[in-house]
């Protein structure tokens, strides 16, 4: 079932963000059992071969492909889409235009304005190349990160926006673009979050958010959260090494 299918059932869905640019780093993350694997262009050394060969290797899984473009850009949007992508995670979304706009990149003619040419993403989805358009095109997701001031204040009119499938709360951008960096507990942040949880609720958008610990993603879904990112894969390796010396009493 395509991700985007997935986001109408109601249940938590859940991520990795994939940042080491190897196809064995997304493999394991999707063979672990992620839903989706945030492949991280915008802020991961990914290449365009590598790009290729890490959304390949989530063949097989129930794990959908997305990438996090560097920004809002045709021309990135279409390498990621053109390589198998199931889907397109939009940065630095500043209102209901951005939102309108990131809808045209990843639908074909006459609703949006995508180029055809799925030579190589045909066969990620076991179709051929005629029948791509038709049997994927519709079915790509379209999500946009809110980290900016400008998104909060006009959130209600990017969630109207038709076509966004979901939205995701970028803590620590957020909390930087507010003046208050990493102060979860600061009232503007506080009240930017529940702004956009508000606005998602009333018009039924999927809503998602960093969930690092298990009392985090309790306490999100409990607040309506949907796509649970649980943590980059680089930093996972790193915790996971320093914890070795706590393995041995002389360290």
């Amino acid at each position: 079932m395509f991700l985007k299918q997935r986001l109408r059932t109601g249940a938590p869905l859940h991520a990795v963000v994939n940042i080491i640019p190897s196809a064995v780093a997304t493999q394991a993350i999707a063979a672990g059992g992620a839903d989706l694997v945030m492949i991280d262009r915008e802020h991961g050394p990914i290449g365009r071969e590598s790009l290729h060969a890490m959304v390949a290797a989530t063949a097989g899984t129930q794990c959908a492909a997305l990438v996090r473009v560097p920004a809002i850009d045709e021309a990135e949007v279409k390498l990621a889409l053109d390589a198998g992508a199931e889907g397109i995670v939009f940065p630095l979304v500043r209102g209901a235009g951005d939102a309108e706009h990131c809808v045209s990149l990843v639908t074909y003619p006459p609703e949006g304005q995508r180029g055809w040419g799925p030579f190589v993403a045909h066969s990620r989805f076991g179709t051929t190349l005629a029948d791509y358009a038709g049997a994927v095109g519709p079915e790509v997701t379209c999500c946009l990160l809110i980290e900016t001031v400008q998104a909060v204040e006009e959130i209600d009119a990017v969630v109207a926006v038709p076509g966004v499938d979901a939205v995701v709360v970028a803590q620590f951008d957020l909390t930087t673009a507010l003046g208050v960096h990493g102060q979860f507990d600061s009232p503007r942040f506080r009240d930017a979050m529940s702004a956009v949880e508000r606005a998602a609720r009333a018009h039924g958008v999927p809503l998602g958010a960093a969930a690092l610990t298990p009392e985090q993603s309790a306490e999100l879904v409990a607040r309506g959260h949907r796509l649970l990112f649980h943590g980059f894969d680089v930093l996972m390796l790193r915790d996971q090494v320093a914890a070795f010396r706590t393995w041995t009493a002389d360290g």
